[in-house]
């Protein structure tokens, strides 16, 4: 008879040193007090480990373990805890060290898949039982893996910021990757209208089928924010997502609405030095706020919305856990629409 994989002696996963991957075998480790084994399903990429892989992202380990974003079953838990059982659903938080309250910046180095914590992309993995979350019921694991990262981002930037969203706001964001996906999904089921600007004529269409309200080609129309500005009588967009960073930014403040709020998502054109048009910002009496994922507090204030709205996560392609190289060659090429998925069993 077969042995399964989560009660021998070891387990698979994936390494990357470099830009290069390879296989791994991971020896079993004895869990901790505290500590719960899950026998995780599947991950999802995220465009911070292509930065990562391309040594964006400062100095890592050898044989760092990729990949933040996962979901899988318990499989054994330590002798206290108490909030899991075998047989459970769950998803790690992205920090480790954030669970509620604000931001300390010593968190930073709680990251899954950083110098100090190991990725998802192997076939176990053993958290603190205080650093999961459920998995919503009508989701996969599939489903669920997308949410760590990508859809708690979203949800920060809506909802965990000093300027609450309303039902009645123009939201504005910028490109179809998984946040802007996952922002679309949640502000329409929120009430809002949005605005989506992308340099794709098809996945403009896919994003009306969704809900956007206006939808702008920003290759065929670069001004979109005057664009913007006329589509919304002159008022502009009250929360606007800027996921571009260098090349988005000024025109992001110069479609803020006043008393609205730009959230600085991503950085996909590079980081941006302070734009000239800075001082727009303070005569719409307008704020510019970071958004770096979010806590384990937030991330279960997602589930409870995506759980009540019964959003389904969009997933543009799956490969599986020895297709690593070709998924990050995919999502290089910057041509999906929503998440990136890799099957781990």
């Amino acid at each position: 008879m077969t042995v399964p994989n989560h009660e021998q002696n070891h387990h698979q996963g994936i390494v990357l040193n470099g830009n290069t991957f390879s296989s791994h075998r991971f020896p079993a480790e004895p869990l901790g007090p505290f500590e719960v084994k899950i026998a995780l399903q599947s991950a999802s990429l995220n465009a911070r480990d292509q930065m990562i892989r391309k040594g964006q992202y400062g100095e890592m380990p050898a044989d760092l373990v990729p990949l933040s974003d996962g979901a899988g079953e318990v499989i054994a838990v330590g002798e206290q805890v108490t909030k899991w059982s075998v047989g459970d659903r769950v998803m790690p938080t992205f920090f480790q060290d954030w669970l509620e309250g604000s931001f300390q910046p010593s968190a930073l180095s709680s990251a899954i898949s950083s110098a100090d914590q190991p990725g998802v992309l192997r076939e176990q993995a053993k958290f603190h039982q205080d650093t999961l979350v459920h998995v919503p019921d009508h989701m996969s694991f599939q489903e669920a893996a997308t949410l760590p990262c990508a859809g708690v981002t979203a949800w920060h930037a809506l909802f965990e910021q000093h300027r609450a969203l309303r039902s009645e706001d123009t939201v504005l964001i910028q490109g179809t990757g998984g946040v802007a996906i996952f922002a679309l999904q949640l502000a329409k089921a929120f009430g809002a209208r949005v605005v989506l600007i992308s340099s794709s004529d098809e996945k403009l269409e896919k994003a009306k089928e969704m809900g956007a309200d206006i939808t702008i080609n920003y290759k065929t129309t670069p001004d979109w924010d005057v664009e913007l500005r006329e589509l919304t009588d002159g008022h502009g967009a009250d929360v606007v997502l800027d996921l571009g960073g260098k090349e988005t930014l000024e025109r992001s403040i110069r479609a803020v609405a006043a008393h609205g709020l730009i959230t600085q998502v991503g950085v996909l054109t590079g980081w941006a030095h302070a734009p000239e048009n800075i001082s727009q910002l303070v005569l719409n009496n307008s704020s510019l706020s970071g958004v770096l994922v979010g806590s384990r507090a937030y991330f279960e204030n997602l589930c409870a919305f995506v759980s009540k709205h019964q959003i389904k996560p969009l997933i543009d392609k799956s490969f599986s856990m020895s297709q690593i190289d070709e998924a990050y060659a995919y999502m290089d090429q910057a041509q999906h629409m929503g998440k990136v998925t890799i099957d781990i069993t």
